[in-house]
């Protein structure tokens, strides 16, 4: 898995656009300062103005969030509004200023030899995918893509050429993602690894089906964060060699590494 080195400290980042896709925010800033981050890698972010002053003084934490997209010097955040946190990230507009620290944690490693790459995302959990995808080039991925209904569903578009799936039918496959993903295993466990970011349940049942299909698949995390760098524990998670921290360990870790990837999610 590869590491960009974050520089020491938090920067400004100028937020130069605000998008709305459906369900969700996607914010642009521009990052001249800073490394070009590697797919799978996260920054810590905060707003410089109103954290720590809102109701019951919260957000007073920064909130971890991948990457969704990386070019030219700017930076793509996908959020969507779940906690006090989310709620004044989406609340940014352009020319307003976004603190960050990152880029952190390990990336994706390439696919072994021999064996394509498969995409498989779950809400947010999409955004790690697409800068993976840009990397490795649309024409060489299928993405398999689940979300709640069709207001998330717009979230797809952020990727090329996906397969969604919907919970209630109203975009793509009426059902659950892994029902995607069971088929292209059945059809073609030899030829690919998988890669999968999305919630914990979600990302169990990838994990299970790659192990009994034997198929090689890398799995981007999420857990509690307060710092970023190691310093808290606050993201530790058991894997069959002990614990880690998604932190500086993660957040992408092999799944044949993990008994279980239902860890505790992170609230925003």
């Amino acid at each position: 898995m590869t590491r960009t080195t974050a520089p020491f400290g938090r920067r400004a980042a100028p937020v130069t656009a605000r998008e709305e896709h459906g369900a969700y925010v996607v914010i642009r800033c521009r990052d001249a300062e800073g490394p070009s981050p590697a797919p799978g890698q996260f920054y810590m972010l905060t707003a410089s103005e109103r954290w720590g002053g809102g109701q019951g003084e919260r957000p007073f934490l920064p909130r971890a969030f991948s990457v969704l997209r990386a070019h030219a010097g700017e930076l793509q955040f996908l959020i969507e509004v779940v906690g006090p946190g989310t709620n004044r990230l989406c609340e940014l507009h352009s020319g307003d200023e976004l603190l960050l620290v990152g880029p952190l944690g390990n990336g994706f490693a390439p696919p072994r030899e021999g064996r394509a790459p498969l995409l498989v995302g779950g809400g947010v959990g999409i955004a790690p995918l697409a800068i993976w995808q840009d990397a490795l080039g649309s024409e060489a991925t299928t993405a398999l893509l689940g979300f709640r209904d069709e207001a998330h569903a717009h979230g797809a578009s952020l990727l090329t050429n996906p397969t969604v799936a919907t919970d209630d039918g109203s975009v793509g496959h009426h059902g659950l993602v892994t029902a995607l993903l069971e088929d292209e295993l059945d059809d073609r466990a030899d030829e690919v690894e998988v890669y999968a970011c999305g919630p914990p349940p979600m990302l169990e049942a990838v994990r299970a089906m790659c192990t009994d299909h034997q198929v090689p698949a890398q799995l981007a995390l999420e857990s509690g964060m307060a710092c970023g760098f190691g310093a808290c524990f606050g993201c530790v998670v058991p894997t069959q060699d002990g614990y880690v921290r998604l932190c500086v360990d993660g957040p992408v870790l092999e799944a044949s590494k993990l008994e279980s990837a239902l860890v505790a999610g992170a609230g925003h």
